[in-house]
């Protein structure tokens, strides 16, 4: 057993876990708690959460449409701060009431300029997003969406133009809270091909739902939640650029690290956490 400790103001909680050596699934080991990114590191940092009430809170909308609207208009090469500008600039208009607008107002709303720290941007991608959710909308507006598990939520959501698997679980794992899917981002991917809990000869565009029961094997065995553990392996990995760099730079030569060149970004604030909008990168 190798025991770590959450220190609180007044006392300290232990968490026990299994032996480094230990196989959480077959072919896996626990690893040691302190290294970053074994099994064992990323169960502790669930468990710290939970003792310390410091749960990642990830859901962006108050109601579906917004919820996806926000997920709809962050994602990869769109900064996590300018999609939840560009959602909240939509919101004041009220793209997301009952009667939705047409792809041509959603166009003509995201290309406006935008304030971002006292100085006004442009969306990158107005016309393209605009088309994803005018099409969006009119699907929540025109049906009734199955709400009694993520993983239906997000097959239906992947009938809208422009939502893939990844955005689709975006969606259900925020609104719903749901265990039943994962959000494969690079980040994920990544952790899950450090810690050899994915296999990484298989690839998000032709393999997500294969990757997605690998990580939710995984979670399982670890005794946490998907939803959590995805949620904690996000915001680890993407404000640990530098260690992520270092790991990437060690891997064996071949395709998986190939597709994921090292780079060696500035370290990121990690005293707060942010909403993750920009999960999809």
């Amino acid at each position: 057993m190798q025991r770590a400790y959450v220190m609180l103001e007044s006392m300290a909680v232990s968490v026990d876990l299994p032996p480094p050596d230990a196989e959480v699934i077959p072919g896996v080991r626990w690893g040691l708690v302190e290294a970053f990114p074994t099994p064992a590191y990323w169960a502790y940092q669930v468990m710290a959460r939970r003792i310390e009430a410091r749960s990642i809170k990830y859901k962006l909308g108050q109601t579906l449409r917004e919820e996806v609207g926000a997920c709809l208009l962050g994602g990869h090469g769109i900064p996590a701060c300018v999609g939840l500008l560009a959602f909240e600039h939509l919101k004041a208009k009220g793209a997301f009431e009952a009667n939705p607008p047409d792809e041509l107002t959603l166009r003509e709303w995201l290309s406006e300029p935008i304030n971002l720290d006292g100085r006004s941007i442009r969306y990158r991608f107005a016309g393209q997003k605009a088309r994803y959710l005018a099409a969006a909308l009119k699907q929540l507006a025109e049906e009734s969406s199955p709400q009694h598990s993520g993983r239906a939520l997000r097959d239906w959501l992947t009938r809208i133009p422009g939502v893939g698997f990844k955005t689709a679980s975006w969606v259900a794992r925020n609104w719903l809270d749901a265990d039943d899917v994962a959000i494969l981002d690079i980040h994920i991917l990544r952790a899950g091909v450090f810690a050899k809990f994915l296999d990484d000869q298989l690839t998000v565009e032709r393999d997500y739902l294969e990757l997605e029961q690998q990580f939710l094997s995984f979670s399982r065995a670890l005794g946490v939640r998907a939803s959590e553990l995805d949620a904690v392996i996000w915001w680890e990995m993407m404000a640990s650029p530098s260690s992520v760099a270092n790991v990437l730079e060690a891997l064996p030569e071949g395709k998986f690290k190939e597709r994921h060149a090292p780079s060696r970004p500035r370290a990121k604030n990690r005293s707060s956490d942010s909403p993750q909008l920009a999960l999809l990168g």
